[in-house]
């Protein structure tokens, strides 16, 4: 009965902005770090954020380091990925995922969300 459902992608021009919602159900979010990644077509899964347990410590992949933002709202349950300044190459399907672990950037990730769809195209 643990869920995590992303929400928030679509298509935009580049240099625009989306921000990524990950609603968590079933568990309290605040237990858990959290990890954003995104797959592109016929391309490897990518790890581009984290953000641990307590909120207080937040990683980025150098791909989207400036450019994108994570947050957590514990009482909205609920974590976001903003992103900025958004490029044809950031075009994938971006998917959460939660961990039990303190270090989110080397962590195992066990639950997943199914992914939302973000297009960067003119």
């Amino acid at each position: 009965q643990l869920q995590l459902v992303e929400s928030g992608g679509g298509l935009v021009q580049p240099g625009g902005s989306l921000r990524l919602s990950c609603a968590a159900s079933g568990f309290t979010l605040d237990a858990y770090g959290i990890g954003w990644f995104r797959q592109a077509p016929g391309k490897e899964r990518e790890g581009i954020s984290c953000i641990s347990r307590s909120g207080g410590s937040t990683n980025y992949a150098a791909s989207v380091k400036g450019r994108f933002t994570i947050s957590r709202d514990n009482a909205k349950n609920t974590v976001y990925l903003q992103m900025n300044s958004l490029k044809p190459e950031d075009t994938a399907i971006y998917y959460c995922a939660s961990t039990v672990q303190t270090i989110c950037a080397i962590a195992r990730y066990d639950y997943w969300g199914r992914g939302t769809q973000v297009t960067v195209s003119s």
